[in-house]
């Protein structure tokens, strides 16, 4: 018998067929959602899938630390306990806030941009970390602190100064702050009597906070790279703080490391200095007379330059200069020209 021959299946290239364009669009529409899914689930298992789309701000000074072993360390240097409420200044994308959010009992975070608390939101979204966050959207200078028990921060670096003694005021205490600063400025907050970098900032953090160096941290592990390197440091404060009216002190302190490399008899025998402390004493004798304290009636009648020469004259302070002197020596200073009715503020 002859072979019947039977009909040729159309291909895909065999001429019109009426079911092929609603079988590619079935395989797109499959291909679409399989894609989908994949997508979805690798945005779920990677936190930091949708960060690297987010450009940094760096008019707001924002750099945003990638290597994920200098965001453990940092973690790891914080201490922190199960029980703590943590404080994170600027948690841009959350590479940090995660890691933090699994060591400890609470977050707050203060965040600046609008567009980076969105994303924090988001990074936690769904997940059982989602409840133990709270982000606060606000300049971290004028917004007030909650209570929290560690302060972590990659700190956007022209707030350092402003956020640094706002730390050292805030009360109740907490237990450390472990930031990541421009190395330059982390190096100010170490340094000694003779160095280069000794300045007022140096004088008053070591005054009222223990500073340690913890590590180094090079440009590159940063999205943009910044132009200098970084050093992450650990403030403990004082507990209890030393007895000084801090107010004053920093009075002093500032007068003084205007002109660090100078004796502090030039420093302090400016007409403006002057006239700053003869107003100073004034106010402080009619302050002591309305209380009816008793007061020395030689050093009663002296004037503000008087004393400053007798002071200044004295041995230990003859051609001694700010940057030459440590804290211990700053106080007696002070407790000096306090003795003798000169105020600073």
């Amino acid at each position: 018998m002859p072979k019947t021959k039977r009909p040729r299946r159309s291909g895909p290239t065999a001429g019109p067929s009426s079911s092929a364009p609603y079988s590619l669009a079935a395989r797109a529409a499959s291909h679409s959602s399989s894609s989908t899914n994949n997508n979805n689930a690798s945005n779920k298992s990677t936190t930091t899938a949708s960060t690297n789309l987010i450009a940094p701000n760096t008019s707001l000074g924002q750099h945003f630390l990638k290597n994920p072993a200098v965001v453990t360390a940092i973690v790891a240097k914080s201490g922190i306990k199960p029980t703590d409420t943590i404080l994170e200044i600027g948690p841009g994308t959350g590479n940090m806030t995660v890691p933090l959010l699994q060591q400890s009992k609470h977050v707050v975070a203060i965040e600046y941009d609008s567009r980076m608390v969105r994303e924090v939101i988001k990074r936690v979204e769904g997940t059982s970390e989602e409840r133990k966050l709270k982000v606060i959207q606000g300049d971290a200078i004028k917004t007030r602190f909650p209570f929290f028990d560690v302060c972590v921060a990659n700190v956007p670096y022209q707030i350092s100064s402003a956020l640094v003694f706002k730390l050292l005021s805030h009360r109740p205490m907490f237990r450390c702050a472990v930031m990541m600063f421009q190395e330059e400025f982390a190096l100010r907050l170490t340094a000694r009597p003779g160095e280069a970098l000794y300045c007022r900032l140096s004088v008053n953090t070591q005054l009222l906070a223990k500073v340690d160096q913890l590590m180094k941290v090079g440009r590159n592990n940063f999205r943009p790279p910044p132009k200098v390197e970084s050093r992450v440091v650990r403030l403990e404060l004082r507990n209890p703080p030393p007895p000084v009216n801090f107010t004053e002190w920093d009075g002093m302190i500032r007068l003084l490391f205007n002109r660090k490399n100078k004796t502090l008899r030039s420093v302090l025998m400016t007409k403006p200095t002057m006239k700053l402390l003869n107003e100073n004493m004034r106010t402080q004798r009619a302050l002591n007379n309305g209380n009816n304290m008793s007061v020395d009636e030689e050093e009663e009648t002296k004037t503000a330059e008087q004393i400053i020469e007798e002071v200044v004259a004295m041995e230990q302070w003859k051609d001694k200069r700010a940057s030459k002197l440590d804290l211990d020596d700053f106080l007696a200073l002070l407790a000096e020209f306090n003795k003798r009715g000169v105020h600073f503020a």
